[in-house]
């Protein structure tokens, strides 16, 4: 199949999908704007927050259902910012297909699962993106034995991916515009795309380079298998939630920042309640022990402190998850802070 039927078919099946879900997203803008998810939050005791169906490192289920990652990690913190306790969170499952009906639609309350930030999305879908969690990109991962040390090699290749994302497209322009010819396999769900490139279905597996090296560790022999150099996208994942109820959209934005300030002020789950008699006003602020920043949001002054106490400070999720100390090993890189000379830069709380 020539390049220009495969981008007509990705498009025309762009188009589909969005007219599907098109009466579903006035439905939801029109109700939205009377909207208060924290009072339906608080009733019902919990956050019903979106994820992955199982992405190692940001959201992702072990064999006792308990679920782990940068992702889950960011509705713990709402939940902690709510209610003192990082446990109230309920997880429903998505695949990149559902995520957006199912938010739109009320199903859950926000969406927070390596979702990429574009225009469209921000504009089109009733739904506002409330940060970026993690700052990443779209990659390739190949068997080593295929002998390709470039993207550029590609030529002629089968590529595995998800439907309904940003891949798709990306791929499309990415082998456009090198003059390269490939063909598309593409799966609803994430674990059908890597089962087809385990078994050889495909040459290549494309996604967000984080995603690669995620899914790598599900392979039957993840040694054999190797990411790529080239990044062909910008890809800012993260939490999203319906338009028209600002004090929500403030609460999630604000759990992702106080997080960042966090870290950046030197405050983590280990010594938060020494940093409780800091003379640091910046810290003081953060902490709730100065002023009453926690009213805005519609939370108790300690809103912060109970985040840090119940998940910690990004550095740390970022660590525990994904950092060069677990299976994926991914260092920092756009994801360190801004005086690190990275990307993550958080408004002051003032």
């Amino acid at each position: 199949m020539c390049n220009r039927t495969i981008e007509k078919a990705v498009l025309m099946k762009n188009k589909l999908v969005s007219a599907a879900i098109g009466a579903v997203v006035l439905g939801a803008a029109s109700t939205a704007a009377g909207a208060a998810t924290l009072d339906d939050v608080k009733a019902k005791g919990f956050v019903q927050c979106g994820v992955s169906q199982g992405l190692p490192g940001f959201s992702n289920p072990d064999s006792d259902g308990n679920w782990t990652g940068i992702d889950v990690d960011l509705c713990r913190g709402v939940a902690a910012a709510i209610f003192g306790d990082a446990s109230k969170v309920k997880y429903t499952p998505l695949s990149a297909k559902e995520r957006f009906t199912a938010l739109q639609s009320g199903e859950i309350d926000m969406l927070s699962r390596n979702t990429t930030w574009t225009m469209s999305r921000d504009t089109t879908l009733g739904l506002n993106f409330a940060g970026v969690n993690y700052y990443d990109g779209q990659g390739f991962m190949v068997r080593k034995d295929l002998g390709v040390k470039s993207a550029l090699e590609l030529s002629g290749a089968s590529v595995c991916t998800n439907t309904g994302t940003t891949t798709e497209l990306n791929v499309a322009d990415y082998f456009r515009a090198n003059k390269m010819e490939y063909e598309i396999v593409a799966f609803e769900k994430a674990d059908e795309v890597v089962a087809a490139y385990d078994a050889g279905r495909c040459d290549v597996y494309t996604t967000d380079q984080s995603g690669l090296y995620a899914q790598r560790l599900k392979l039957t022999n993840p040694a054999d298998h190797m990411v790529l150099p080239e990044i062909i996208s910008k890809e800012p994942l993260g939490p999203v939630v319906r338009q028209g109820d600002d004090q929500w959209f403030n609460i999630v934005k604000w759990t992702h920042f106080a997080m960042v300030n966090a870290e950046e002020l030197g405050v983590s789950s280990a010594n938060v309640e020494e940093m409780m008699g800091s003379d640091n006003p910046s810290i003081k602020r953060l902490l709730g022990t100065e002023g009453d920043f926690g009213t805005s949001l519609g939370l108790e002054t300690n809103w912060a402190a109970n985040i840090i106490k119940e998940v910690g400070n990004y550095g740390e999720v970022f660590a525990a998850n994904v950092g060069p100390e677990t299976p994926l090993e991914i260092e920092r890189g756009a994801n360190a802070l801004w005086t690190k000379g990275g990307l993550q830069y958080a408004p002051p709380i003032r």
